[in-house]
């Protein structure tokens, strides 16, 4: 028999309730529990009709609830299938997004190249200050637990845990809660000895998957993936007889062919924390040695959420500054609003 809402809703409460005390539970505790805004006498009515399903048991007379494993099967069942239905969304929602990202940022990187002949890049945006949106632990098999952590931003990790022993449905239901209760919302610099301490203290003899998991969050949250920048108006560049010698215009092509040094810039612009402002290197102030002849105009934009990326131009010494910089700041303006849009 499939439950209604009305008994859905009781079942989920009687179940948390439950493994949130480990006392019975009683209609007068499910009437402050749920948000139904019904009279305990009903709330009895349908509990006594879960206890005839075979959901709940009643310990002894004049107690309260408990979930059968019958009900911990449903509750478990119907929690994994909403949790894997909200991460296959979210998963087909940021392919989408990725794909739409990845051509506004070519285009972006193309419009400031050609508006102001110079070379142009910016970096794809990445996470900062990413908090825990929720973990979700599944039973692969008796020695594997999948968990599936989502981040600001909509991140998504796998992570596989080995465990020593097979896990019951109750078991992986508690820990579920558990992390869920104490790490939701929160960011690594948040999570202090002290909780992880507690956490593993409620986890008992679980403690070391606690430890795991809590690990396997960290990496997720600070993950280091590869930068993808994306650059554009690179033959600009010989427009200028200063840097068109045969040596200078190679190192600089070479330098925006494979990027690697183009992090620096990235990551040097990044690093001043609150900033969003326009910053001008000039000659030896660059951080890319092969830039020493150029000026870099370098800014960050955001597009919320925490998601920071760098914006630049690089042109000779000699660069129209007023030109670059409006360029600049037009095309954040730009990229910040579509993405709003989108």
């Amino acid at each position: 028999m499939v439950l209604d809402d009305r008994k859905m809703k009781i079942l989920q409460a009687i179940i948390r309730n439950y493994l949130e005390t480990g006392e019975p539970v009683g209609s007068r505790t499910i009437s402050k529990y749920t948000d139904l805004n019904l009279s305990s006498a009903t709330i009895r009515n349908e509990m006594a009709d879960l206890e005839e399903l075979g959901y709940i048991l009643q310990p002894h007379t004049s107690a309260g609830r408990i979930p059968s494993d019958k009900g911990y099967r449903l509750y478990v069942d119907h929690m994994m299938a909403d949790k894997e239905r909200e991460v296959n969304e979210m998963k087909e929602m940021l392919l989408e997004k990725e794909e739409k990202m990845d051509r506004l940022l070519q285009q972006a990187a193309r419009v400031l190249a050609t508006n102001t002949n110079y070379a142009a890049m910016i970096s794809a945006p990445q996470i900062f200050g990413n908090k825990l949106k929720f973990i979700q632990l599944t039973k692969v098999d008796a020695g594997q637990l999948l968990a599936v952590i989502v981040v600001e931003g909509n991140v998504i990790k796998n992570e596989m845990l080995t465990v020593e022993e097979e896990l019951s449905d109750e078991t992986v239901l508690k820990l579920n809660i558990l992390l869920n209760t104490q790490l939701g919302g929160l960011s690594v610099n948040e999570i202090s000895l002290g909780m992880i301490s507690a956490m593993k203290q409620q986890a008992g003899i679980h403690s070391g998957i606690v430890g795991d998991i809590i690990d396997a969050v960290a990496a997720a949250i600070q993950s280091d993936e590869d930068l993808e920048i994306y650059t554009s108006g690179t033959n600009n560049i010989f427009r200028y007889p200063e840097l068109a010698d045969q040596r200078r215009a190679s190192e600089l092509i070479t330098t925006f062919e494979e990027k690697q040094e183009l992090t620096q810039i990235v990551q040097e612009t990044l690093s001043d924390d609150g900033n969003t402002g326009i910053k001008v290197y000039i000659g030896d102030e660059t951080p890319v040695q092969h830039m020493r002849d150029c000026s870099v105009v370098t800014a960050t934009y955001e597009l919320g959420e925490g998601m920071k990326g760098t914006i630049g131009i690089i042109g000779p010494k000699r660069m129209d500054y007023e030109k670059a910089v409006g360029s600049l700041k037009t095309v954040m303006t730009q990229l910040e609003e579509i993405y709003k849009k989108k």
